[in-house]
């Protein structure tokens, strides 16, 4: 690979694991990468919970690898402007949940504290190295948002 297929594929990863650039956004980039994935959300929502595992799926192999790039390119351990792994997580939130827009706005708040609060073994999975550390204790956060909406839908809460 040459030096400028090298730099465009770090600059596509980048575009990538920033969310779109999102994560460029100066106040509560995680928020913000939480935001953007709504509409993917929304959009694989219209192919049922079969095209929401996939894109789950091929939204974490895709963050996991974009992470790793981003880390080198931003020379920094989990920099703020890689929010692909928000991204991924919100998708995790929602996977296999019954649609309604209190289900998508209680997925997306406790989604954003569990991913804030780091419960056991986000912080563990933080200290992993590269793409790894960023993406799976977003994934543990998720699945504690995941399951806190189900108990609310469970209790006919939502």
């Amino acid at each position: 690979m040459n030096d400028h297929s090298s730099r465009t594929g770090q600059g596509i990863a980048v575009f990538l694991a920033t969310g779109f650039y999102s994560g460029y956004f100066p106040i509560a980039p995680g928020t913000i990468g939480t935001v953007v994935a709504i509409p993917i959300y929304l959009a694989l929502r219209f192919g049922g919970d079969l095209a929401v595992g996939i894109g789950f799926a091929v939204m974490t192999i895709v963050a996991i690898v974009s992470s790793s790039a981003a880390e080198e390119h931003f020379g920094k351990k989990d920099p703020s402007a890689v929010v692909i792994d928000e991204i991924a997580g919100m998708l995790l939130t929602m996977l296999f949940i019954p649609f309604s827009w209190k289900a998508l706005l209680a997925g997306f708040l406790l989604f954003r504290v569990s991913d804030i609060l780091k419960p056991f073994p986000g912080r563990r999975c933080e200290k992993l190295p590269g793409g790894w550390g960023i993406v799976l204790d977003d994934l543990v956060a998720a699945l504690y948002a995941n399951i806190a909406v189900r108990l609310l839908i469970f209790f006919h809460v939502l």
